[in-house]
This record gives C-alpha cells, structure tokens and sequence, in this order.
C-alpha cells in the first residue's frame, strides 16, 4: 500500500497535531483562553483520526506494515505528550498525577513487549477492551485541554476530566495486565 494513501496520511496528521498542541501550552503571549480551545480543536481533530485511520484502512483494504506501525506510536505520543504537559501545567495534579503515570508506565512496558514479541514473530492483537480504554483516555485528555476555558460550557469540565483519567487508569491497568499475561509465556522461553 502506498505511504501516501489516505489512512496513512491521517496518521501523519495525528502525529504532527503533536508539537501544535503542545506549542499551544507553552506559547508566553496568548491567552490562555484562547490557547486551549485552539489546543482542544487539534487535539480532538487528531482524536478523530485514531477512528478513522484504522477503520479506512479495512474498508478500503488500504492496511499497511507502516501504518501498523505508526498508529499504535501516534496514538502514544498524542497522549503522553498531552499528559506531561497537563501534570506541568498543573492542570492534572495532586494524587492524580499517579493515574497519568499509570497510563505512560503501561504504554511504555507495552510498547517494549509488543516490540519484543515482534522480534520473536507472535503476534499480540489489540482487544476491543484496550481500543475502550484508548477511548476513555482521548476523551479525559480532551476534558483537560480544555480546562478551565471548557468550564463555561460545561460546568463540570475538570471534574469530568478527573473521573475519566482515573476510569482510564484502571483500565490501562487492566489491559495491560492483559496483555503482560499474554507475552509472559514467550518472554520466559527465551
């Protein structure tokens, strides 16, 4: 499949909304107002994209080695960039910085098994469960970009944003669990 087709670019897409939205927590002269809801309006254009990205390529039989690849690490920059940046800002803070960590600790162990598993050619597929948590995390994150600017719409926009983040820990815990009791078998032959 060609690198250029239209999964593959929204993938592309998803990775480069990366350094915006970041840009946009770090940038002195704009209002923070104004900052997060640009942030919010890459990141959730990004979110989209995680759906359709993989379900274009299996409609269009489009699927590829390079977007099989890349999603999984575009979906773990956009929410490990956006969770340090939140911990920093201290829009996520006191005993839930825990739950951020949870999440970046799973993705990371994953990661390296998944990366380890490939190398020995098994094959550890996505559960409906972790595309769940995946889910439950975009839309935390999404409930703290926009933050305080998201307060007048919806007056409970970070409280929101807390139950999701802890919702989306313990299921980070669970499928990751999951998934390290999958590969274990194959980790310890070796």
């Amino acid at each position: 499949m060609s690198a250029l087709s239209l999964p593959n670019i929204l993938t592309y897409g998803r990775i480069l909304a990366v350094p915006v939205v970041v840009a946009c927590f770090t940038l002195p002269d704009m209002p923070t107002f104004t900052s997060r809801w640009i942030a919010f309006g890459f990141y959730a254009a990004a979110a989209v994209t995680d759906f359709f990205d993989g379900y274009l390529a299996r409609i269009w039989k489009q699927q590829s080695k390079l977007g099989r690849m890349l999603d999984p690490i575009a979906d773990k920059l956009l929410v490990a960039s956006c969770l340090l940046v939140l911990v920093a800002d201290g829009s996520i803070e006191g005993v839930s910085v825990i739950a951020a960590v949870i999440i970046l600790c799973r993705e990371i162990l994953v990661s390296g098994l998944r990366e380890f598993l490939a190398e020995l050619r098994v094959s550890v597929p996505v559960t409906w469960l972790a595309k769940w948590k995946t889910t439950v995390q975009l839309l935390a994150l999404g409930f703290f970009i926009t933050g305080p600017a998201g307060v007048p719409v919806y007056r409970w926009t970070i409280e929101t944003g807390y139950i999701l983040l802890w919702i989306s820990a313990l299921l980070t815990l669970y499928t990751g669990w999951d998934y390290f009791r999958s590969g274990i078998g194959h980790v310890m032959d070796e």
